[in-house]
């Protein structure tokens, strides 16, 4: 079976769910608080998990009161990460406002830390895939990171995420130089091009890493570019909850290539599954949620082996 390398952090989140934001000096009642577990690399890797994919999972998990309840949900969930480190995990207050939309307030702890011996004894191993997240990049730690995943053998896929911008230009152009598969959005891909129409952006974006490039568009659906264009529309629903979409689409992207699913395929297939988690409550589905989406994911490849089309004979 293919296998992914997913490095990044796992954080408490604490979902706070509000009709709007006040503005400053203002005052809100909150209609309810939950801690759920997130963190971009995490969402990710709960995707391949659940989907049933093989997975390596680089995530340093810290102590005190966040680092227990990171550590304590991840042996639930049966997700392993060899990584323990001394130091206070941080955690992330999601603020969702009524209409789904959500604004982040991050306190960074151990979790986002990197030292290279982590990923020394994977120098053997071979990845389809090695997921890096803007994140982490941007941390102190963020060029070590990219030097010792130069050493790996598999193809880096880049999420450089809404505060990809402030990641210094010396690690974004070593990032490129890895040849990286970019995922963003549609504000994260005009951003990174300096460019504000979104076909002629992503061939510039394709034109520095010479490999595809995802952007997802929301409801409209996801495009790609790798010489040619890829198009997958999107599943309308009631959006109760943004939280991990991207990361999500990004993990349901990643377990359709892994399994040998074309591109388009692969987007479609990635576009159903974030348009669930959108219509959920935190980032996790249920159980019947992820027991269906296997069972499609398993129908594209029995089609692929086939050579014929899903509802064609």
């Amino acid at each position: 079976m293919s296998k992914a390398l997913v490095i990044g952090s796992t954080v408490c989140d604490i979902m706070v769910y509000l009709d709007r934001l006040p503005s400053r000096e203002g005052d809100a009642h909150i209609h309810e608080q939950t801690w759920s577990l997130g963190g971009c690399a995490f969402n990710v890797v709960s995707v391949l998990h659940a989907l049933g994919q093989k997975v390596d999972f680089i995530s340093p998990v810290g102590t005190g009161v966040y680092g227990d309840f990171v550590k304590a949900e991840l042996e639930k969930l049966g997700i392993q990460t060899p990584i323990l480190v001394t130091g206070a995990n941080g955690c992330c207050y999601c603020f969702i406002e009524s209409d789904g939309e959500r604004t982040f307030l991050s306190d960074h702890g151990v979790e986002y830390g990197f030292q290279k011996e982590w990923l020394q004894s994977l120098e053997q191993e071979s990845y389809d895939s090695i997921y890096l997240c803007g994140l982490e990049v941007e941390e102190p730690t963020g060029m070590e990171l990219i030097q010792a995943v130069s050493k790996l053998e598999g193809q880096v896929i880049f999420a450089p995420g809404p505060r990809g911008l402030l990641i210094p230009k010396d690690r974004l152009e070593a990032i490129y130089d890895l040849q990286p598969i970019l995922h963003l959005n549609e504000l994260e891909a005009k951003a990174f091009s300096e460019c504000e129409e979104i076909a002629e952006a992503v061939k510039i974006l394709y034109q520095r890493t010479g490999q595809l490039v995802i952007v997802t568009l929301g409801e409209k659906g996801a495009i790609a570019y790798d010489g040619r264009w890829y198009e997958a529309i999107g599943f309308p629903t009631e959006v109760l909850d943004t939280v991990g979409a991207g990361d999500s689409h990004l993990g349901a992207f990643l377990a359709a290539s892994l399994q040998g699913v074309d591109v388009e395929d692969a987007l479609s297939f990635a576009n159903r599954l974030a348009s669930k988690v959108v219509a959920t409550r935190g980032v996790h589905l249920e159980r019947h949620h992820y027991h269906a989406l296997e069972q499609e994911l398993n129908q594209l490849v029995q089609s692929k082996e086939s050579g014929t089309e899903i509802g064609n004979s």
